[in-house]
């Protein structure tokens, strides 16, 4: 059955936390991977997932580093992942297989936000490739144990989704923009979520596309202080400046809530914000979820463009 894209009246809000929605929850047993999972939000997510009892993964570009942030994490261990090389999230995909471990949880945090321009694998726009491809190149490897665990897969989006998809020009080879790739990365990031829930959900897996709300992490370190600045972020002594930022604990909570609440047992494929399911974007406002970026048929389409370009489909293997 489809989910409708409308709140359900979760309990839970915009000053929810990660400790807020995930009371009660058990995880003892369960393995969750997080990708970029060791900075930001992604390290609150991995924070309140181990404290809940599931084993965490997190796979890092930078896995030094990883590894300094989360030490002290009773259940979680790092591993290597550069979700801009298809051979590093193969390598990573094949290690976790040889394992035979299933997966409960997969929570699509990392991501790069308005950097340069920057060219990856075969010319691939770096925002496209990162936010997007890496992501879906990494679930199709991971389908089998996926598959076994039932999972919740988890795409981290943004309001950018409104953007929408450069069709015609994907990897602005015809001029770049880098707030216009980041809205397409983001909206790539929900219709991914709507394809895999409509693939997936024959096998228990659902997925959801969250938007996590403003917070201030790294990252936004391809952005200049004055830029911040003038967009009222921050204060000229890089303080926070806008009250309707939320703390990452608050910022972490949505991505949970929709990775472990039994009040979305039975629902997929929808876009999530302030801890509940979204309603659909009106015309003036703040929040929701644009109608382009749960369109079905864009969907499909940007499932056949990502198979066309990484070479892998599960589901087209399977069949």
């Amino acid at each position: 059955m489809t989910t409708l894209q409308h709140k359900i009246g979760s309990g839970f809000g915009a000053r929810s936390t990660a400790d807020d929605v995930l009371s009660g929850i058990d995880l003892s047993g369960s393995t969750a991977i997080v990708t970029g999972g060791y900075s930001g939000l992604g390290l609150e997510t991995t924070r309140a997932l181990a404290d809940a009892g599931a084993r965490v993964i997190v796979p890092a570009r930078r896995r030094a580093a990883a590894q300094k942030a989360v030490k002290g994490i009773d259940g979680v261990e790092t591993d290597d992942l550069d979700l801009s090389d298809l051979e590093s999230v193969h390598g990573f995909a094949d290690r976790f297989l040889a394992t035979g471990r299933t997966i409960d949880i997969v929570i699509n945090n990392a991501g790069v936000m308005a950097c340069p321009e920057t060219r990856v694998g075969p010319g691939w726009e770096a925002q496209f490739a990162t936010n997007h491809l890496g992501h879906y190149a990494l679930i199709n490897r991971l389908w089998p144990a996926i598959a076994r665990g039932g999972a919740r897969v988890v795409a981290v989006s943004s309001g950018a989704h409104g953007m929408g998809m450069h069709w015609d020009d994907p990897h602005f080879e015809r001029g770049y923009d880098r707030w216009e790739a980041y809205g397409q990365a983001k909206a790539a990031n929900v219709l991914f979520a709507v394809e895999l829930d409509a693939l997936g959900r024959d096998a228990g897996v659902r997925a959801f596309a969250v938007h996590p709300g403003s917070i201030l992490t790294p990252l936004q370190r391809h952005l200049a202080k004055a830029e911040m600045v003038d967009a009222g972020w921050i204060d000229e002594q890089g303080n926070p400046a806008d009250p309707t930022f939320k703390t990452p604990g608050q910022g972490a909570a949505t991505q949970l809530w929709a990775a472990t609440s039994p009040q979305l047992a039975g629902m997929g494929g929808v876009y999530c914000e302030d801890c509940d399911i979204a309603e659909p974007a009106a015309e003036g406002t703040e929040g929701g979820v644009h109608a382009h970026a749960t369109d079905p048929e864009q969907a499909a389409r940007l499932w056949a463009l990502s198979a066309e370009l990484t070479g892998v489909d599960a589901f087209r293997a399977a069949a």
